[in-house]
């Protein structure tokens, strides 16, 4: 069962990262510019806001 939820949990990440670069490719991609110039410490910044948010979502579902 734990292999099952964690494929199903890969499966909607990769669904929900797919919806912008569809529905806004022009949009996407100037992001993804934008998150290219930014230095080491911003994207680390980000990275570890993105884990604690994903972190309290997960604590608050169960």
């Amino acid at each position: 069962m734990l292999w099952q939820q964690l494929v199903s949990a890969l499966g909607l990440a990769l669904v929900l990262e797919g919806v912008a670069p569809f529905l806004s490719p022009g949009g996407w991609r100037r992001a993804m510019l934008a998150v290219a110039a930014l230095d080491d410490r911003a994207l680390r910044l980000m990275g570890l806001a993105a884990m604690g948010a994903g972190l309290l979502l997960l604590h608050l579902a169960r």
